[in-house]
């Protein structure tokens, strides 16, 4: 499988559009009420839902994240082109060589996203054979 994108639902996504469009330039696509932007190997789209109204009062339950290995220079960037900071970045991590570094912003329906550094996971030839058996 390959996770491909996805989709946030607005009661106003032309107020979305507006603002992802200053953050990551026009939409890759725009049809039909829908718009998208391609970013990196994934895709984020935005567009009407008729079970979503008002602003998420959860945003913290689910965060998208856009990978790069400069976080505080990307950081810049959006926070010039207009994102709403919700944290500026900051580092996870103890041990050396494995700080992550990682900031927080958020959309007009209040829908949080991340800059963060990539993270590498770990494949199906990483993982014990005895996980492997039990997956079968």
């Amino acid at each position: 499988m390959n996770f491909s994108g996805l989709l946030i639902g607005s009661e106003n996504p032309e107020r979305l559009k507006d603002y992802y469009t200053k953050l990551f330039g026009k939409p890759t696509w725009d049809e039909g009420g829908y718009f998208g932007w391609q970013l990196g190997t994934g895709a984020m789209t935005v567009g009407p839902h008729d079970q979503v109204k008002g602003k998420n009062t959860a945003p913290g339950r689910i965060i998208w994240n856009i990978a790069t290995a400069d976080v505080k220079k990307e950081f810049e960037k959006l926070k010039a082109a207009g994102a709403t900071v919700v944290k500026e970045p900051y580092q996870m991590g103890e041990a050396p060589g494995e700080q992550m570094w990682i900031s927080t912003f958020a959309d007009p329906d209040n829908n949080y996203f991340q800059l963060m550094n990539p993270m590498e996971m770990p494949t199906e030839a990483d993982r014990p054979v005895a996980d492997a058996a039990a997956r079968s």
